[in-house]
């Protein structure tokens, strides 16, 4: 399995320097495959065309990430953000790598279009998760969190793609504040608001559903 990334990073790395060099337009498929010491069809078959070669740590983190969230967690926003910071440690292994490919997303528009559509693949996977392993979650709450998330780590990486350097510590801190921001922090003990706080007595043979849309009804025209 190592030897099979190590390969398909050395094809990676090899396209990424023809594209700085020659422009993405400009190299073709056998350049690539002659730079990496591949045969042109073994290319094909790893990656189907260049710019998925561009994008090809995505695809292994993507696939990575939905094994990760079929798992059971305790605290599924928890289970987010670490997938966040998941994403963010395997940019941040290979720093140089990680800015060579900025730099060549950065100057092809169908390049920056496909990254757009992936920043959202990453979005939707959060949001689906968390709308599945919290049945009854308003949709809008599951769409607001993953995008936050989504948005916090791209902006940190962004970071350390300019240059900067750029701990993973930096994007926990940023997905902690979004977490309390939420409510759904584990560690967080937030000292109630005389507003926050709602008493509720209902006999105990009222159906469960019957004291939810009450408590919901309450909470509504409080606010």
């Amino acid at each position: 399995m190592a030897e099979a990334s190590a390969a398909r990073t050395k094809v990676v790395a090899a396209a990424l320097d023809l594209f700085a060099e020659r422009g993405f337009d400009a190299t073709s498929v056998e350049q690539i495959a002659q730079a990496a010491g591949i045969s042109r069809s073994t290319f094909f078959r790893q990656f189907g065309g260049k710019d998925d070669v561009v994008f090809a740590d995505h695809e292994v983190m993507l696939a990575s990430l939905r094994e990760y969230l079929d798992r059971t967690h305790e605290n599924p926003w928890a289970a987010v953000c670490e997938a966040s910071v998941l994403v963010f440690r395997r940019f941040a292994a290979d720093p140089e790598l990680s800015r060579r490919r900025y730099q060549v997303v950065r100057e092809v528009p169908t390049l920056r279009d496909r990254e757009i559509v992936t920043v959202f693949r990453y979005e939707r996977l959060f949001d689906e998760y968390l709308r599945r392993s919290l049945p009854g979650l308003d949709p809008l709450d599951a769409v607001s969190f993953a995008a936050v998330v989504t948005a916090a780590h791209n902006h940190v990486l962004r970071r350390l793609l300019r240059g900067a350097r750029t701990p993973s510590t930096v994007l926990r801190r940023a997905l902690d504040d979004a977490m309390r921001r939420f409510g759904v922090h584990p560690d967080a003990t937030p000292e109630p608001r005389a507003d926050d706080v709602v008493v509720a007595v209902f006999p105990r043979s009222m159906p469960l559903a019957e004291v939810t849309r009450r408590v919901q009804t309450q909470i509504t025209e409080g606010i």
